[in-house]
């Protein structure tokens, strides 16, 4: 879904406990007029306005209303997956345990080529945060499908490579995510033929990889660039 609705107008379109499981990625709120490295070059870290940073209480106001609405649409035995870095994850992790999620896990995805530091004055960012949430006491989890992945119960800090090119062929999104790190979290828990919710789409890839998987998907995303390059994934 795209184009003339706005987001809460989207989400409130959805009917009451409809989805199996959610992958959220939304903005971190990080377009401040810094800079960062990309393939060897300094590059601006704003992504668009919709990534621009108003104040604190209208981001905490966005988040709390997109997650209570993910709580509303998510089945009773449903989980939801959310990523982020410490720029925002700690008040996604307040406002869900507000709302009544309770968390499963905090999954650290440690990147396997980060960006290099520009100023010499802190430590490398390398990991990226993952709470895994449900919305009431029992979950669905594919403990076999986990662990036959390394022959060993899979812990939960993940070694995954970046998006790989082959990924970005049909246009880049700045905070696009491996499909890999999709594949892993949609196997772990949901079936096939369950129905996959991102709202935050971006260029696609959590119902590119959905679809491959035979779960049935949605997708909600405002920007139409983005919009159209997810259409043309899934087409």
């Amino acid at each position: 879904m795209g184009g003339e609705y706005s987001f809460n107008e989207v989400m409130k379109r959805l009917e009451r406990n409809k989805v199996d499981l959610i992958f959220a990625d939304p903005p971190y709120f990080l377009s401040n007029d810094g800079q960062s490295i990309r393939s060897g070059k300094v590059v601006s870290v704003n992504k668009g306005d919709w990534d621009k940073k108003e104040n604190y209480d209208n981001v905490d106001s966005f988040t709390y209303s997109w997650l209570k609405e993910c709580h509303r649409i998510l089945k009773y035995d449903g989980t939801i997956w959310v990523s982020g870095t410490h720029h925002n994850i700690f008040d996604i992790e307040r406002n869900m345990k507000k709302i009544g999620f309770k968390i499963i896990n905090v999954v650290i995805w440690h990147k396997s080529d980060p960006p290099p530091l520009i100023y010499k004055n802190k430590f490398r960012f390398s990991y990226e945060f993952i709470i895994w949430a449900k919305k009431s006491g029992k979950h669905y989890f594919d403990y076999e499908e986990m662990f036959n992945v390394n022959n060993q119960e899979m812990e939960d800090v993940w070694l995954m490579d970046a998006v790989q090119m082959s990924e970005k062929k049909h246009g880049y999104h700045p905070t696009q995510k491996p499909e890999a790190l999709l594949d892993r979290i949609i196997r772990a828990s949901s079936k096939e033929g369950d129905i996959v919710l991102d709202p935050f789409l971006g260029s696609g890839t959590t119902c590119f990889v959905a679809k491959k998987l035979n779960r049935k998907y949605i997708g909600i995303e405002k920007e139409e660039k983005y919009f159209n390059i997810a259409k043309d994934r899934l087409a």
